[in-house]
């Protein structure tokens, strides 16, 4: 009977870990699908750099608009259904990619990429608790990082399936595009804007069927504790979050840090167009990003925290953000979009390691912080949209230079930042 009971436990843990796992590799797969959106709307919706950058304002400002709704929502439907109405929601913004390219509006393509980061924020609320819960506590560590490495290698995809889809044959275009006549361009641009619908078609569905999937699994839905207030904190005579230093702190690294890691991702392609780099080569830079993250994901799971502790780690990475910034500014060619590339090395293991250092010991005040944290990923809406900014007046090189302040300010949050009002709680 103990067989049984142990062999239906470990067929239930792998089919939780495996729907988890999709869900973590569709985060991936939307999220780094806009390094190539952004160069591609540029093209065929005939814009500015910074007009183009408005892709990640539009995608990531979602977490912060939708942080406390999502939470309020999670609240009435549980966790299970939750994450069903997120990839629904999802898949309705998708859809709105159909009339966006049919009438190559790039209000509309906006209006979906928002929909789709609404969906993307309730997907991750609700399900990042799962990596934690659906095994023994001790192994939680563990599952988080394949489900970083699952959203790595999405990524890496994504961008090979959209880069060739999209980007494909770009540099002709563009330089035929300078010698059409008004009618033929429409045309041509018409029918590039058209190359996203199969594939949005194709994603939405997708998320449907994943919604309907995941409502009728077998998953274990989570609940919350309504009175969380015996949570033991650092200090139980604090009233407020902002008496916790540390966490606010925390929440502007945070800040900064999606900001950079979305830059080094997404900018990177745009980046090598700007150095004369034909967009057939270009396209894959991002891949090239991803695959120095996956690098540190998996030097993170060998030595964290065996033989690095996390605020090391921390200080360790964000010295490697300042150190490839300044070399990708001071080099040329390549091997700058090269120190591009390795940011991805260099950003790796800060979202797990800034975490933890800034959400430890807030007691009754943890889901408040958590939330707080989530609104922060706004910084891969507001830092790229500066970068393009400086980026039209100075170029786009020495617009990576404004990385070096936020790359210093986690080092300092590494090394001193995460410990204040912490000896006095």
């Amino acid at each position: 009977m103990t067989n049984v009971s142990s062999s239906a436990e470990k067929k239930q843990y792998l089919v939780s870990i495996t729907i988890i796992g999709i869900l973590f590799f569709i985060f991936g797969f939307v999220t780094w699908t806009n390094g190539t959106l952004i160069p591609y709307l540029k093209i065929a919706c005939q814009l500015t750099d910074f007009q183009s950058f408005l892709v990640l304002t539009a995608f990531f400002i979602a977490y912060t608009v939708m942080a406390i709704p999502s939470s309020i929502l999670l609240k009435k439907t549980g966790y299970k259904k939750g994450m069903s109405v997120g990839l629904f929601v999802m898949a309705i913004g998708a859809m709105i990619f159909i009339p966006a390219a049919n009438t190559r509006d790039y209000n509309l393509f906006l209006l979906g990429l928002f929909i789709i980061g609404s969906g993307l924020a309730l997907l991750q609320t609700a399900s990042n608790p799962y990596a934690t819960i659906i095994g023994p506590i001790e192994s939680a560590a563990m599952r988080i990082s394949i489900m970083g490495i699952c959203n790595k290698i999405a990524g890496i995809l994504a961008g090979l399936i959209f880069g060739y889809i999209a980007l494909n044959d770009a540099d002709a275009l563009v330089e035929n595009l300078k010698t059409m006549d008004t009618a033929t361009k429409e045309a041509t641009l018409n029918e590039l804007a058209s190359r996203v619908i199969v594939p949005y078609v194709i994603i939405a569905s997708v998320l449907v069927a994943l919604a309907i999937a995941v409502l009728f699994s077998s998953l274990p839905d989570i609940k919350d504790d309504e009175d969380d207030t015996s949570s033991s904190s650092s200090s139980p005579t604090k009233t407020s979050i902002l008496q916790f230093p540390y966490l606010i702190l925390g929440v502007i690294t945070l800040f900064l840090y999606v900001g950079v890691e979305v830059l080094a991702g997404d900018s990177i392609i745009s980046y090598g167009k700007s150095l004369d780099i034909d967009l057939s080569i270009a396209r894959y830079f991002t891949q090239g990003t991803l695959a120095c993250m996956l690098i540190g994901y998996i030097v993170g799971i060998t030595m964290i925290p065996k033989l690095l502790s996390q605020d090391t780690a921390l200080k360790i990475c964000a010295f490697l953000g300042i150190l490839f910034t300044v070399l990708a500014v001071i080099t040329t060619g390549y091997v700058s979009v090269a120190f591009i590339a390795l940011l991805g090395l260099a950003n790796s293991l800060m979202w797990p390691a800034i975490w933890p250092l800034a959400i430890g010991g807030l007691g009754k005040f943890t889901k408040t912080g958590s939330a707080l944290l989530v609104m922060a990923i706004a910084g891969g809406a507001i830092l790229p949209l500066i970068f393009s900014k400086i980026a039209e007046s100075t170029g786009m090189q020495n617009a990576y230079l404004i990385m070096v302040p936020c790359y210093l300010f986690i080092l300092y949050f590494a090394m001193k930042g995460h410990k204040l009002g912490r000896e006095k709680a």
